[in-house]
């Protein structure tokens, strides 16, 4: 369920567009006890201004477990790299493997099976 209200977050089918990292935090904010200071701040880590290039919705799904469950992000690593290609936006975009939207559905999902 929280990974398609990310990508409904992501597409603003709720009136209001978020960048992909904002997305997918709020889409997890209850769960995890995200606050909304922390989802307005990723406002800044989308269209690959995440630290190192990374895709914003990859980096929110690692600064989650980092804090909740450090042990899974090396698999989180692994999974996005078998689906999307690269962790860098800009070599996701190039491989066009996933487009930016199957980027907050993958890292959802992800987050979404831990469950």
């Amino acid at each position: 369920m929280s990974a398609i209200k990310a990508k409904n977050n992501y597409i603003g089918a709720n009136g209001s567009r978020m960048n992909c990292a904002q997305a997918v935090l709020s889409a997890f904010k209850e769960k995890y006890n995200i606050e909304d200071d922390l989802v307005e701040r990723f406002r800044n880590y989308g269209g690959g201004r995440a630290p190192d290039g990374l895709c914003g919705a990859y980096y929110a799904v690692k600064y989650i477990l980092s804090n909740y469950d450090e042990e899974k992000v090396a698999e989180l690593e692994n999974y996005f790299l078998e689906n999307a290609g690269a962790l860098q936006c800009s070599n996701i975009k190039g491989l066009k493997k996933l487009s930016c939207v199957g980027c907050v559905e993958k890292s959802s999902e992800f987050l979404e099976k831990l469950d």
